[in-house]
């Protein structure tokens, strides 16, 4: 199964930190997000990861280079002359380099989750979905966990088919449609996670990772 890492964000409320560096690059725990993903992945059995890019992409490309240095193997998918393609636009151009069913992880979140790479959907299932308790800053949720009432918050990361996105056209395009299509046509399933998730969305929330990881409660 391959992986995807979705880094093509501008990182607009990280500024000033993004002013000039891109998200994904930014250090936590002594170590770029990203790094924390790929180290995570390699750990899980993932050897081939592919990593989307625009906003500052070439610092990506340049820092990481072919991924040999973390004993995977790295492909970029090169969003940079179209500005970002959003996440169901960035998925369906890289759709060549992905396998049949595949998984995806914001690339602006911190968790240890752990990454399943024998991971099968199920029947006529088209994405299975990585929910968590609400945090402060999405306290409604986004998604009714299976065989329950409450909305849970949509972690970021995901395992979805090819079939999901083959119809689509290129362009740039949001994921949220395309979820609760699959939804209302009973083609999504969910898991809870109750482990250690972070979404690195400003500043302050990269300070409090930062000292959460130097405490060693990490």
């Amino acid at each position: 199964m391959t992986a995807m890492i979705l880094a093509a964000g501008l990182g607009t409320r990280m500024r000033p930190l993004t002013d000039h560096t891109p998200k994904p690059l930014l250090k936590v725990g002594g170590k770029p997000l990203i790094v924390w993903h790929i180290e995570r992945l390699k750990a899980s059995g993932f050897t081939t990861i592919i990593i989307n890019i625009a906003y500052l992409g070439q610092q990506i490309i340049d820092y990481l280079g072919d991924g040999s240095e973390y004993g995977v193997t790295i492909h970029f998918s090169d969003e940079q002359s179209e500005g970002a393609l959003e996440t169901a636009g960035g998925i369906v151009k890289a759709l060549p380099l992905l396998s049949d069913t595949f998984l995806v992880i914001n690339g602006d979140v911190w968790t240890d989750f752990p990454y399943d790479l024998n991971f099968r959907l199920k029947a006529n299932s088209l994405a299975h979905l990585i929910l968590i308790d609400n945090p402060p800053h999405n306290p409604s949720g986004d998604f009714i966990l299976d065989e329950s009432d409450k909305k849970y918050t949509f972690s970021g990361i995901g395992y979805y088919s090819k079939e999901m996105f083959t119809p689509l056209t290129y362009g740039k395009q949001g994921l949220a449609p395309l979820l609760f299509k699959a939804i209302n046509e009973g083609k999504l399933t969910t898991e809870y996670y109750c482990g250690h998730w972070y979404d690195i969305g400003t500043p302050k929330r990269l300070e409090e990772l930062e000292d959460q990881l130097l405490s060693n409660v990490l």
